[in-house]
């Protein structure tokens, strides 16, 4: 059988949205790239019931995919709070080397929205609740 194409063609795919999330984070680090998003995913991912964890990491590209459920250990959900609160968690990751700046949800979202089948991603944050949907933003474009 042959391997799909997003097994593939994944280092390119990551190395591509690592460019788009530098350059949207406004820094010229993989790491912070990397910090960031990983950062922003477990904030994310505290938010949800296992099924619908697994249902988002669905839609993202495979690296993604194995960056959102890294470390995973499930938990009841967390309150949404609001954008402050979704910050100050990814940003808490590696906190001593996280250069995340304070747009850090906003900046993700607009660079994952970049590498993802946008039916599919807002097809599945339209079966979670409102909150996700407000977590990565109706606007990527907008920083507020």
């Amino acid at each position: 059988m042959t391997r799909p194409m997003m097994y593939q063609r994944a280092n390119e795919d990551f190395e591509a949205y690592l460019l788009d999330a530098r350059e949207r984070l406004d820094t010229p680090s993989r790491n912070v790239a990397h910090t960031s998003t990983d950062g922003v995913f477990r904030a994310f991912r505290a938010r949800l019931e296992i099924q619908q964890a697994l249902d988002f990491a669905n839609v993202l590209p495979a690296v993604l995919r194995a960056i959102f459920v890294q470390d995973w250990v499930p938990t009841p959900p967390q309150p949404w709070g609001g954008r402050k609160d979704w910050t100050r968690e990814a940003k808490l990751l590696r906190q001593h080397h996280n250069l995340s700046p304070d747009t850090v949800v906003v900046d993700v979202a607009w660079a994952l929205r970049r590498h993802v089948d946008e039916a599919a991603f807002e097809a599945v944050l339209a079966r979670l609740p409102q909150e996700a949907r407000a977590f990565w933003g109706t606007d990527p474009n907008s920083r507020t």
